[in-house]
């Protein structure tokens, strides 16, 4: 059995078509690329929201920005997307009788603009659905709609039927895989189909013609200025391209672990590893004169023994009293009445209910 499952999930000796562990860890290669860029964006703009917001609250725009010229750079270049010239693929047009070209050759028009189009708009369209049915779920269960309101009945709709069409997209890239495993297709996922292509391992003739592109010293300048900005702004929208590439390149493995690290099947396993034991409670004073001792009930104030108003915590030791009675007593001795801990006015924290 595991002779026959090693058969099916390897690539011919002789040939050229990945097998479908490499196509599918070049997918989850770029799936694990925009929530690692994210959480960076995010802990940016916690740390500082008014030079670094925008970076959350525009992600998906900027990423897609972004995205598309990574991939447009490596589609002209080496006729492939970025994941798969890392794994050492190349996409080539379907049905083209001719020797296949080299890598560095880029794709046919046609097949190069689908590719692109796929690559980048399908997953950001993807995660704007997602994140629409997200929002409809929570506007459903949190707000009030007129029981027989048209758009209520129509997003209602929708989110029940969303599972089903979700389910479908999944399970016709799944069929895909199996049938690529299997040996009945060409391509390992839709969207390749879609395009117009198929993925082939790139030979040693690829990488040396490759590398001798990336070699070859840049052309003498045009004499027209309007040739010169266009070639200008090509460079530096190439050079943004190379050094994103570059980068992706190297953190990639970072990246990875960042991906496995944050993955709901490892969460138990990083809070047995980072939980800590619950903090003793403080000390309580000894019975002094001057201390306050602790009341049975929870609503009442440890100074005055009365119900609690204006509910006020000192973050020293984190017992809670009336604000006049704790601001009297802290302003007179400097020190929390329960444990004695060293208090100053500033140490008070007003506590706000609900019903306040």
């Amino acid at each position: 059995m595991a002779e026959l499952g090693a058969h099916l999930t390897a690539a011919p000796a002789a040939g050229d078509r990945p097998s479908i562990f490499e196509a599918v860890a070049q997918d989850s290669l770029m799936g694990a690329v925009k929530p690692a860029l994210q959480h960076l964006a995010k802990v940016l703009a916690e740390s500082n929201p008014a030079r670094y917001g925008f970076l959350w609250r525009r992600f998906d725009e900027i990423y897609i920005l972004l995205d598309l010229l990574l991939q447009q750079q490596y589609l002209s270049r080496c006729s492939a997307s970025f994941s798969e010239n890392f794994y050492g693929l190349k996409r080539v047009a379907i049905g083209d009788s001719k020797q296949q070209l080299l890598a560095s050759a880029g794709l046919p028009k046609k097949q190069h603009w689908k590719s692109l189009l796929l690559l980048v708009l399908v997953p950001y369209l993807k995660g704007k659905l997602e994140k629409l049915v997200s929002s409809l779920r929570e506007e459903d269960e949190y707000s009030i709609h007129p029981p027989s309101s048209s758009w209520k009945r129509f997003y209602r709709a929708f989110l029940a039927a969303y599972p089903f069409v979700n389910m479908a997209w999944e399970g016709w890239f799944l069929i895909q895989q199996l049938c690529y495993i299997l040996g009945e297709a060409q391509h390992h996922s839709p969207m390749l189909r879609l395009a117009g292509v198929r993925l082939v391992r790139l030979t040693a003739d690829d990488i040396q013609a490759l590398e001798k592109k990336f070699a070859v010293a840049a052309p003498s300048q045009p004499h027209s200025i309007k040739t010169q900005v266009l070639s200008a702004l090509k460079k530096t929208l190439g050079g943004i391209a190379f050094s994103l590439s570059t980068g992706l390149s190297v953190s990639v493995f970072f990246l990875q672990f960042l991906d496995w690290w944050y993955s709901s099947e490892n969460q138990e396993t990083i809070k047995s590893l980072t939980a800590l034991p619950t903090p003793p409670p403080p000390v309580h004073l000894d019975h002094e004169a001057d201390s306050a001792l602790l009341p049975k009930l929870k609503t009442m104030c440890p100074l005055c023994h009365k119900i609690r108003a204006n509910a006020t915590v000192l973050s020293t030791s984190g017992y809670v009293f009336c604000y006049r009675c704790v601001y009297n007593y802290v302003k007179t001795h400097q020190r929390c009445p329960v444990t004695g801990y060293a208090t100053e006015l500033q140490h008070l924290v007003k506590l706000y209910s609900p019903e306040s």
